[in-house]
């Protein structure tokens, strides 16, 4: 299953579209338990899911893929237009040894 996590741009055909950290954390759960998780597609600003009620920016999910460090090959694509986003993004997925997908 390929996850997009984004507020404002929907997903393309073939993705889950969540718009919020918490319901991403949920997702990615799930399809990682059962071996079915193809891509996370993920932009970095939240917008009005940005409050402590929704996750906070989609960085999040990445601080908290790390805290759990699943046995699982992450694939992670970045969408962000915000390049400062992008950089710290990019960081947390180099210091996992998470593959990027351009």
């Amino acid at each position: 299953m390929k996850i997009w996590i984004d507020d404002i741009r929907p997903a393309p055909q073939g993705y889950l579209w969540t718009k919020s950290v918490k319901y991403a954390r949920d997702l990615i759960e799930f399809y990682i338990e059962k071996n079915d998780l193809e891509l996370i597609d993920i932009d970095h600003d939240a917008g009005e899911y940005n409050d402590a009620a929704w996750g906070g920016d989609y960085i999040n999910v990445l601080k908290w893929l790390e805290r759990k460090q699943f046995n699982y090959p992450i694939k992670i694509r970045i969408h962000s237009m915000n390049p400062v986003g992008v950089q710290n993004m990019r960081a947390i997925i180099q210091r996992n040894g998470w593959e990027e997908i351009y």
